[in-house]
């Protein structure tokens, strides 16, 4: 079982294995048809598409952020007509260092699926190695049934967070992964206010890529991420970012690191700063 990362070799040892579903990822936030045209051009063999909008993510209301999680119903349905049953390996991959594919990475785990991985460097390691490639339309999925239960304890709500930072004490350790300029306030190019939630501290996630694409090695992420505890449990962490979704890239590098358990602010800053009254922090 994989159940973090899987690199090239095994997964390509595995394609023929029919308990193995292998799910396609890639999304581009400016230009939200481009994954699926590129997953049209050609794609890993065997697999099938997630849009990250319409598959992974419910619909956006007026409290809610950009991507709030999907009802869990509809997502079992949807994983069942992928042909992901209980016993199946995923595989999930995208193409840009796993910080589309780790949004259902968590999904599945979410739901008490444990068998999901994330090609570790996606589809530029892929096909770096020369590895065979698909450019069909994917066959119909032989529907499976898929049971799962979401866990709710591993959600943080905006209101359950905004009265801890009401509170003052003892607040989670907050940890975003949005890029630095964006945390400070500096830039600020997606969501309509810039800023931070008041006690955070910023582990941006490429943080957790080497120089190729790849998640760091489990020795180097256990360093960043002690230091970034600094004496806290991994337990106390609530991950956060733009809207929920890349914020799950740090909850999967501190699996990799062997720190395990921490929560996601789904909503995240997109959610945040829709009610006013949530105070908003700038600068260093």
């Amino acid at each position: 079982m994989f159940d973090a990362l899987i690199r090239c070799a095994p997964l390509r040892a595995r394609l023929d294995d029919p308990r193995l579903r292998v799910i396609d990822c890639r999304f581009d936030l400016a230009d939200t048809s481009r994954g699926e045209s590129a997953f049209a051009d050609a794609h890993l063999p065997g697999a099938r598409y997630a849009h990250l909008d319409r598959d992974l993510s419910g619909p956006i209301t007026p409290h809610s952020g950009r991507h709030p999680l999907p009802d869990a119903a509809r997502l079992m349905h949807w994983l069942g007509e992928q042909g992901i049953g209980n016993d199946i390996q995923v595989v999930a991959y995208d193409d840009s260092g796993g910080t589309m594919a780790v949004r259902l990475w968590w999904l599945l785990r979410w739901l008490g699926h444990r068998r999901v991985a994330v090609l570790d460097g996606g589809w530029q390691a892929w096909t770096a190695d020369g590895l065979p490639v698909e450019t069909s339309a994917p066959s119909a999925a032989d529907p499976a049934r898929f049971d799962g239960r979401p866990d709710m304890a591993q959600v943080v709500s905006s209101d359950e967070l905004a009265r801890a930072v009401a509170a003052g004490s003892p607040l989670p350790l907050v940890m975003d992964a949005r890029t630095g300029e964006r945390f400070r306030g500096e830039a600020e190019p997606i969501d309509p206010v810039a800023g931070r939630v008041p006690g955070a501290i910023n582990l941006p996630l490429q943080d957790n890529l080497a120089a190729d694409g790849r998640f760091r090695p489990a020795a180097a992420l256990r360093a960043i991420y002690l230091r970034a505890l600094d004496g806290r449990a991994a337990s106390d962490v609530v991950a956060m970012c733009g809207s929920g979704v890349t914020a799950c890239h740090n909850l999967l590098a501190m699996e990799v690191a062997g720190l395990p358990g921490g929560r996601l602010y789904a909503g995240s800053w997109s959610e945040w700063i829709r009610d006013p009254r949530r105070p908003v922090v700038t600068g260093p």
